[in-house]
């Protein structure tokens, strides 16, 4: 029976994510699998990668063969790299500790890079939303210098109404003591 190390798919429309699984080529993609080995979820970032390694790597070595895809999380989780330490050792090339040793210094370094790209993530989140904060501020400075000014304007008018009501009574008490002053000698 050929078999093959692909994806089921599983989640919702726009969200989905993946079951990393060995199964019959003839099978269908979301049918009976003989082994679920892990999963994928792409929507996070970075994608997140759950993989029984041992199982992925005895599976390979029995000739399951990966698709595209599932090919590429599997070498991004190492297991291609270690299947190929091993091929090595059996050849004779070098011996499991030297296949070990190498191996866990591609994974240290694949971690720092991972790590890396986690932090620069964050700090490239910190820094939008620290822009994000910074406009919105400039934006209520903005608004409360135009409410500031609508204010001034209205007390102002306010203000030159009083005075002209003023100058009008002013002008209105004086006529009519004017009048009474003209009055009063006729009288």
């Amino acid at each position: 029976m050929a078999t093959k190390i692909r994806l089921q798919r599983h989640g919702r429309k726009g969200y989905a994510y993946y079951h990393v699984v060995v199964a019959d080529s003839r099978s269908p993609r979301d049918g009976r699998c003989i082994e679920r080995l892990g999963t994928y979820n792409p929507n996070t970032n970075p994608a997140t990668i759950d993989l029984n390694f041992e199982r992925a790597l005895y599976w390979l070595g029995v000739g399951a063969q990966p698709t595209d895809t599932a090919n590429t999380i599997l070498k991004r989780e190492g297991v291609l790299l270690k299947k190929h330490l091993l091929g090595g050792v059996k050849k004779g090339a070098f011996d499991i500790a030297t296949a070990e040793q190498k191996f866990e210094a591609w994974k240290k370094e694949k971690e720092n890079a991972l790590n890396k790209q986690i932090e620069a993530l964050k700090t490239q989140k910190a820094g939008e939303t620290k822009k994000r904060i910074e406009a919105e501020q400039e934006k209520s400075k903005a608004k409360a210098a135009e409410i500031a000014k609508k204010l001034a304007e209205a007390k102002q008018a306010e203000q030159e109404a009083a005075a002209a009501e003023n100058t009008s009574e002013e002008t209105n008490t004086a006529e009519n003591a004017g009048e009474e002053a003209t009055a009063e000698p006729t009288a």
